[in-house]
């Protein structure tokens, strides 16, 4: 585990961590009961299976005076098989509030490499943010091969005319063959 740094907001530690190892019942029920055992809260958290591998992000906060106490507890998940590793937490309660909309992405097509690496290298010129982004394969219906679909939420800051991105995923759709669709959350 890497050294841990956390922000301490009042008298609480907020603790982001990544959780990976192989996939078995009660992975989560696991790190939970770490968490919970030493006065840890469980605010947030993202997991699944990956490729027979149970991988998660999560965050959690706990009292900073048991900050300590609970970066050893999480160290000694090791030897069950399970890897964690503590990063510093960012903390949206303390960031300004940014301008902007939350729009969607979602996009299916003959799977190749290089989709993603296109489709984000757009987002990223405009200054487009993914906030949240979920890919998986599939068999194409009708026996047609292999099919990738994507799906993300992204910050489209103010400053940025979501026509202009449209247009510039329009272009690549056409190259990369996939159908795309983008549109405002509201």
């Amino acid at each position: 585990m890497t050294a841990a740094t956390t922000m301490v907001t009042g008298m609480l530690a907020n603790l982001v961590m990544t959780v990976i190892g192989n996939d078995r019942p009660g992975l989560v029920r696991t790190v939970a009961a770490c968490v919970a055992d030493h006065g840890g809260n469980w605010l947030e958290s993202r997991m699944c299976r990956l490729g027979g591998q149970f991988a998660g992000l999560l965050r959690v906060e706990v009292a900073a005076e048991r900050r300590d106490e609970l970066l050893q507890a999480l160290r000694g998940l090791d030897h069950g098989g399970l890897q964690v590793t503590v990063h510093s937490e960012t903390g949206d309660e303390i960031s300004p509030a940014k301008s902007g909309a939350v729009a969607l992405l979602e996009l299916v097509g003959n799977d190749r490499p290089g989709i993603l690496r296109s489709v984000s290298s757009v987002l990223a010129a405009h200054g487009v943010n993914v906030e949240e982004l979920a890919s998986e394969r599939m068999p194409a219906p009708h026996g047609g091969g292999t099919l990738f679909q994507a799906r993300a939420t992204v910050f489209v800051p103010a400053e940025v005319h979501f026509a202009d991105v449209r247009a510039d995923l329009e272009k690549i759709a056409a190259d990369l063959m996939v159908d795309l669709k983008w549109e405002s959350a509201k």
